[in-house]
Protein backbone atom coordinates (compact mmCIF):
# COMPACT_ATOMS: atom_id res chain seq x y z
CA UNK A 1 0.00 0.00 0.00
CA UNK A 2 1.11 3.14 -0.96
CA UNK A 3 -1.33 5.29 -0.73
CA UNK A 4 -3.62 6.07 2.12
CA UNK A 5 -7.04 5.92 1.28
CA UNK A 6 -9.94 8.46 2.04
CA UNK A 7 -9.78 11.04 5.25
CA UNK A 8 -5.90 9.69 5.70
CA UNK A 9 -5.19 10.62 2.26
CA UNK A 10 -6.79 14.49 2.35
CA UNK A 11 -5.25 14.84 5.90
CA UNK A 12 -1.91 13.63 4.63
CA UNK A 13 -1.83 16.19 1.20
CA UNK A 14 -2.85 18.58 3.28
CA UNK A 15 0.24 18.21 5.31
CA UNK A 16 2.00 17.92 2.59
CA UNK A 17 1.62 21.55 1.36
CA UNK A 18 1.94 23.07 4.78
CA UNK A 19 5.30 21.24 4.63
CA UNK A 20 6.03 22.73 1.16
CA UNK A 21 5.24 26.03 2.47
CA UNK A 22 7.49 25.39 5.69
CA UNK A 23 10.13 24.34 3.47
CA UNK A 24 10.17 27.16 0.85
CA UNK A 25 9.98 29.94 3.82
CA UNK A 26 13.42 28.09 5.71
CA UNK A 27 15.32 27.30 2.64
CA UNK A 28 15.02 23.25 2.95
CA UNK A 29 14.55 20.86 -0.17
CA UNK A 30 11.41 21.46 -1.98
CA UNK A 31 11.29 18.29 -3.85
CA UNK A 32 10.47 15.90 -0.52
CA UNK A 33 9.86 15.40 2.83
CA UNK A 34 9.25 12.79 4.71
CA UNK A 35 5.92 12.99 6.97
CA UNK A 36 5.19 10.36 10.28
CA UNK A 37 1.71 10.05 10.97
CA UNK A 38 1.91 8.91 14.52
CA UNK A 39 -2.23 8.73 14.57
CA UNK A 40 -2.14 5.43 12.71
CA UNK A 41 -1.43 2.32 14.50
CA UNK A 42 2.09 1.59 14.24
CA UNK A 43 1.30 -1.56 12.65
CA UNK A 44 0.50 -0.28 9.12
CA UNK A 45 2.41 2.25 7.16
CA UNK A 46 2.98 5.73 8.89
CA UNK A 47 5.85 6.96 7.37
CA UNK A 48 5.57 8.65 3.80
CA UNK A 49 8.30 10.05 1.68
CA UNK A 50 6.27 12.90 -0.23
CA UNK A 51 7.17 14.31 -3.53
CA UNK A 52 5.79 18.19 -3.71
CA UNK A 53 6.32 18.62 -7.40
CA UNK A 54 3.94 15.24 -8.25
CA UNK A 55 2.20 16.30 -4.87
CA UNK A 56 2.22 12.25 -4.27
CA UNK A 57 3.81 9.56 -1.79
CA UNK A 58 6.61 8.19 -3.15
CA UNK A 59 7.29 5.71 -0.84
CA UNK A 60 5.62 4.32 2.84
CA UNK A 61 6.70 2.31 5.14
CA UNK A 62 6.52 1.18 8.61
CA UNK A 63 7.74 3.11 11.71
CA UNK A 64 8.72 2.88 15.11
CA UNK A 65 8.10 4.87 17.85
CA UNK A 66 9.74 4.83 21.38
CA UNK A 67 8.81 2.62 23.73
CA UNK A 68 9.09 5.35 26.99
CA UNK A 69 8.59 3.66 30.11
CA UNK A 70 7.39 -0.07 28.47
CA UNK A 71 9.61 -3.19 27.64
CA UNK A 72 12.26 -2.06 24.53
CA UNK A 73 10.98 -4.35 21.38
CA UNK A 74 7.20 -4.49 22.53
CA UNK A 75 4.82 -3.33 20.87
CA UNK A 76 2.66 -2.40 23.58
CA UNK A 77 1.92 0.99 22.75
CA UNK A 78 1.20 0.63 18.91
CA UNK A 79 -2.17 2.32 19.50
CA UNK A 80 -1.40 5.02 21.88
CA UNK A 81 2.24 6.13 21.68
CA UNK A 82 3.53 8.32 24.49
CA UNK A 83 5.94 11.60 23.75
CA UNK A 84 8.16 14.13 25.14
CA UNK A 85 11.49 15.35 24.99
CA UNK A 86 13.08 14.32 28.25
CA UNK A 87 16.79 12.95 27.80
CA UNK A 88 16.48 9.19 28.93
CA UNK A 89 12.87 8.96 29.06
CA UNK A 90 12.98 6.32 25.65
CA UNK A 91 9.91 8.69 24.32
CA UNK A 92 9.59 10.00 21.03
CA UNK A 93 9.14 14.03 20.26
CA UNK A 94 6.53 15.11 17.96
CA UNK A 95 7.41 17.66 15.16
CA UNK A 96 9.79 19.17 12.66
CA UNK A 97 13.14 18.36 12.59
CA UNK A 98 16.06 18.98 9.81
CA UNK A 99 17.81 15.84 8.77
CA UNK A 100 21.30 16.54 9.30
CA UNK A 101 24.41 14.82 8.46
CA UNK A 102 24.49 11.15 7.28
CA UNK A 103 26.79 9.07 10.18
CA UNK A 104 27.57 4.96 11.09
CA UNK A 105 24.63 3.19 12.66
CA UNK A 106 25.07 0.19 14.74
CA UNK A 107 21.37 -0.68 13.97
CA UNK A 108 20.04 -2.44 10.21
CA UNK A 109 22.56 -1.39 7.52
CA UNK A 110 25.15 0.81 9.28
CA UNK A 111 23.63 4.58 8.44
CA UNK A 112 21.68 7.15 10.49
CA UNK A 113 21.00 10.40 9.73
CA UNK A 114 21.12 13.14 12.71
CA UNK A 115 18.18 14.94 13.50
CA UNK A 116 17.84 18.58 14.77
CA UNK A 117 14.47 18.95 16.43
CA UNK A 118 13.25 22.36 14.93
CA UNK A 119 10.07 23.16 17.56
CA UNK A 120 10.28 23.37 21.66
CA UNK A 121 8.40 20.23 21.46
CA UNK A 122 12.08 18.17 20.10
CA UNK A 123 14.39 20.43 20.54
CA UNK A 124 16.56 18.37 22.14
CA UNK A 125 16.59 15.40 19.59
CA UNK A 126 20.52 15.99 18.86
CA UNK A 127 21.96 15.86 22.43
CA UNK A 128 19.52 13.06 22.94
CA UNK A 129 21.28 11.13 20.04
CA UNK A 130 17.66 11.00 17.81
CA UNK A 131 18.73 9.50 14.76
CA UNK A 132 17.01 7.91 11.54
CA UNK A 133 17.74 4.41 11.42
CA UNK A 134 16.90 1.21 10.04
CA UNK A 135 16.21 -1.72 12.38
CA UNK A 136 16.33 -5.37 11.42
CA UNK A 137 13.27 -5.97 13.96
CA UNK A 138 11.10 -3.19 11.88
CA UNK A 139 9.48 -4.94 8.36
CA UNK A 140 8.84 -4.15 5.10
CA UNK A 141 5.24 -4.54 5.20
CA UNK A 142 2.22 -3.74 7.20
CA UNK A 143 2.03 -6.32 10.66
CA UNK A 144 -1.20 -4.71 11.68
CA UNK A 145 -2.95 -5.79 14.09
CA UNK A 146 0.18 -6.29 15.63
CA UNK A 147 2.54 -3.26 16.21
CA UNK A 148 6.34 -2.10 15.29
CA UNK A 149 8.91 -2.99 17.53
CA UNK A 150 9.41 -0.21 20.34
CA UNK A 151 12.88 1.21 20.33
CA UNK A 152 14.43 3.90 22.30
CA UNK A 153 12.96 7.30 21.01
CA UNK A 154 14.22 7.63 17.03
CA UNK A 155 12.08 6.66 14.06
CA UNK A 156 13.47 3.42 13.30
CA UNK A 157 12.32 2.13 9.71
CA UNK A 158 13.10 -1.34 7.86
CA UNK A 159 16.87 -1.72 5.83
CA UNK A 160 15.09 -2.04 2.43
CA UNK A 161 12.83 1.70 3.62
CA UNK A 162 16.51 3.39 4.47
CA UNK A 163 18.55 2.23 1.29
CA UNK A 164 15.80 3.74 -0.37
CA UNK A 165 15.75 6.64 1.81
CA UNK A 166 19.46 6.77 1.79
CA UNK A 167 19.45 7.28 -1.80
CA UNK A 168 17.44 10.19 -1.93
CA UNK A 169 18.58 11.80 1.35
CA UNK A 170 21.99 11.26 0.02
CA UNK A 171 22.15 13.46 -3.08
CA UNK A 172 20.01 16.81 -1.75
CA UNK A 173 21.74 19.93 -1.60
CA UNK A 174 18.93 21.18 0.78
CA UNK A 175 17.89 19.81 4.53
CA UNK A 176 15.15 17.51 4.02
CA UNK A 177 12.30 17.92 6.24
CA UNK A 178 10.89 14.83 8.49
CA UNK A 179 7.80 15.85 10.75
CA UNK A 180 6.90 13.73 12.95
CA UNK A 181 3.12 14.62 13.78
CA UNK A 182 -0.26 13.16 15.75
Amino acid sequence: MINPSGESQTSLRLKAHEALRYCEQNDMNTEFCLLVDMSRHSGKNRLFVYQFANDSILSAGLCSHGCCDGAWGSDQSKEEPKFNNIPESHCSSLGKYKIGSRGYSNWGININYKLHGLEASNSKAFSRAIVLHSWDMVGDNETYPSGTPEGWGCPAVSNNQMKFLDGLLKNVEKPVLLWVYQ
